[in-house]
């Protein structure tokens, strides 16, 4: 131990390199398994590219401590590893402060869609980018300074504990943030995982704080040398994995589960949200219930004729305005009184087929663009109302008139027709009531005096009988 306490290369050292090599392992599945299993469309939503930033911040994080620290024994030290780029540059503003920035931004925006029940005034990369400047600016002001030791220590406290604060400050804005949104009854865990992040991150940081001043400070004790680097790599391991979460910028996602490997249960937003009938076809008897004279916006209330019009469109590559409507559709089934459920369903919906160059945007005017990514009410019950007028011109414009004539406009009248029939066989078959009842007994006891004919009685059966009667 006496050689490799300050030149690294301890058993213990090499230990926790494996421990952050297996962090990074897991972080990566939890980052890329869920859209290659379940094929999520890459650019999603704005969060996608957070995550990416996310993973990247923590990856820089733990392998700038490996090398500033010198985990690794190299020897001599190369000009690749200087300390001020590894413990400055990597560990500050492309590590830990980074991996922060990313958590704070995404705080921000659950605070502003679920408190204030709006979009985030700001776009996260201009506030990532905002919020990042303090590390930059202390990352420049230690490189020009060179207060570091060739073993990449801090020469005195007085660099240690400030450094040590800024760190401890984002920490604290985190925990503000959280504390501000803790009243709200999230669907998707945002919340728990929020908490989970601040309470280890805040356990790992207090532990990795002390271990970081200890290892700059008390550099003649060779044991508390050793230690302390190993609680700090293993520490950092731990709060990278505790910072990352899916749940923020894609809930849908956060809810398939890889273990069942079943994504049918939450194909949809809306069956995530347990929107009654959400995406189901009940076979009831009204189901096909339908008068094709009415105009689209009535035909479109029946489901099935909105999935038949709705794969008419996807075979035209135009499926997104009538997909959108759907949605909307079961925006409406949310009570005014549920909000969060509500902002759930708009922040999809804006996500998915209002923000420009989203998924499946939809063609609608600037004007009712702007109004609804400006609204100051996601739950309001009418926000959506001036694009559904919109989408539903173009599609009486562009695809009704080659829908009545298509296949799919032939499937779906033979259903009709088909089910039609099934519904007069099954009147015909309730109709008949076998169960006795005194008053249809036909006697001389009856008070009345009079017949009490069933219900889907034939009346034929009635002829039979008077003719038989006379015969006699």
């Amino acid at each position: 131990m006496g050689r490799c306490a300050p030149e690294g290369g301890c058993p213990s050292d090499y230990v926790a390199v494996i421990v952050a090599i297996l962090s990074v392992v897991v972080l990566l599945a939890r980052a890329i398994l869920p859209f290659m299993v379940y094929k999520v469309p890459r650019a999603y939503c704005s969060g996608f590219w957070l995550l990416i930033v996310q993973v990247i911040a923590s990856v820089n994080f733990l392998l700038s401590l490996v090398m500033s620290f010198n985990y690794l024994k190299f020897g001599h030290r190369q000009p690749w590893e200087s300390c001020y780029l590894w413990a400055v540059w990597f560990e500050g503003p492309l590590g830990f402060g980074l991996l922060l920035c990313c958590r704070i931004v995404q705080a921000f925006q659950l605070y502003f869609l679920f408190v204030r029940r709006r979009l985030p005034p700001v776009k996260s990369y201009v506030l990532l980018t905002l919020i990042h400047f303090p590390w930059i600016g202390a990352a420049a002001f230690i490189h020009i300074k060179r207060p570091m030791s060739p073993l990449c220590h801090l020469k005195s406290s007085q660099w240690s504990v400030p450094v040590a604060c800024l760190h401890a400050l984002y920490i604290l804005v985190l925990v503000g943030i959280t504390r501000a949104i803790r009243h709200i009854e999230f669907r998707f865990q945002e919340f728990n995982d929020l908490l989970m992040g601040v309470l280890i991150s805040a356990f790992s940081i207090g532990t990795w704080v002390a271990a970081y001043i200890t290892n700059e400070v008390h550099e003649d004790i060779q044991w508390l040398q050793v230690v302390s680097r190993f609680l700090l790599l293993v520490t950092a391991s731990i709060l990278v994995l505790a910072f990352f979460s899916v749940s923020t910028t894609h809930p849908l996602l956060s809810q398939m589960s890889l273990r069942k490997r079943e994504s049918e249960e939450f194909d949809t937003m809306g069956r995530a949200l347990g929107i009654p009938d959400s995406g189901l076809l009940i076979p009831t008897s009204n189901t096909l219930d339908i008068d094709l004279s009415e105009p689209l916006e009535k035909l479109l209330w029946n489901k099935r004729f909105r999935q038949s019009f709705m794969k008419f469109a996807d075979s035209c590559l135009a499926g997104e305005s009538v997909h959108f409507y759907d949605e909307v559709h079961e925006l409406g089934k949310i009570p005014i009184d549920d909000p969060v459920r509500r902002v759930y369903m708009s922040r999809h919906i804006i996500d998915k087929y209002i923000e420009s160059g989203s998924e499946m945007e939809i063609n609608i005017s600037h004007q009712v663009r702007q109004e609804i990514l400006g609204t100051q009410d996601l739950a309001h019950p009418d926000l959506f109302n001036s694009a559904l007028t919109e989408v539903i011109q173009l599609l009486k414009m562009n695809l009704v008139r080659d829908y009545w004539s298509s296949l799919f406009f032939m499937k779906f009248k033979e259903e009709l027709q088909k089910q039609s029939q099934s519904n007069e066989l099954t009147e015909q078959l309730v109709g008949w009531d076998y169960s006795p009842r005194l008053s249809s007994v036909i006697s001389v006891d009856d008070p009345f005096q009079q017949e009490h004919p069933q219900r889907g009685y034939d009346h034929k059966y009635d002829n039979l009988d008077l003719e038989s009667k006379l015969s006699v």
